[in-house]
């Protein structure tokens, strides 16, 4: 029951405060609520994300994430290219930090983590402020006889954007995804996001 009260909470606080995002640079990639990595790790992504009005359009992005304590904080950056014909590619950066919150039990199914951060994307005459924060919801599914781990999860996000244009807006937007860690040394990422930003987002991150 005490877990419930938590993430009703920590969802509550989400939302009356207004701050997350599809990930901090904007794109629809999310995050499983487990490192998984023991030092770090260091991968990157291709995103495709349907915006409308300019913010569709395709990312490349490599990432780097280590752990200290009990949080572990994370480093992105890459181009993104538009869809529209009269908008340049932009560079976006971001970072982000992430620490469990939530461990299944009996009574409660899932494990979770707070993730909060923030990005800009500069270009095209501008330079939008993303500041993210956001619930991770999944478990890990073990197969017997094999090495191989599948974390599904959810991630409900808010997100403000704030620039010239868009001026500044609060959204909501539903991350789905999984992480497939084929071995102790290599994951495999793939995420979706619904309503304010849609789009897929896939990725490969190497552990240490």
């Amino acid at each position: 029951m005490w877990k419930r009260i938590v993430v009703g909470t920590i969802v509550a606080v989400i939302v009356s405060v207004g701050i997350a995002h599809a990930q901090e640079t904007g794109q629809p990639s999310f995050s499983a609520p487990y490192r998984t990595f023991s030092n770090h790790e260091v991968g990157g992504n291709l995103t495709f994300r349907d915006g409308g009005g300019g913010l569709d359009g395709t990312a490349i992005e490599g990432r780097y994430r280590f752990g200290r304590g009990k949080w572990d904080i994370g480093f992105r950056g890459g181009i993104f290219d538009p869809s529209s014909a009269v908008l340049d590619a932009t560079v976006v950066i971001g970072a982000s930090a992430r620490q469990r919150v939530l461990t299944h039990d009996g009574k409660f199914p899932l494990d979770g983590a707070v993730i909060l951060g923030f990005g800009l994307e500069s270009g095209n005459g501008g330079t939008v402020l993303y500041i993210p924060a956001g619930l991770s919801l999944g478990r890990q599914v073990t197969f017997e006889n094999s090495q191989v781990v599948l974390v599904p999860y959810v991630q409900p996000t808010l997100f403000i954007t704030a620039g010239d244009v868009p001026s500044t807006e609060l959204n909501f937007t539903l991350g789905l995804g999984a992480d497939l860690k084929l071995s102790p040394r290599l994951a495999l990422n793939l995420s979706f996001g619904v309503f304010d930003i849609e789009g897929v987002s896939l990725g490969a991150t190497f552990t240490r």
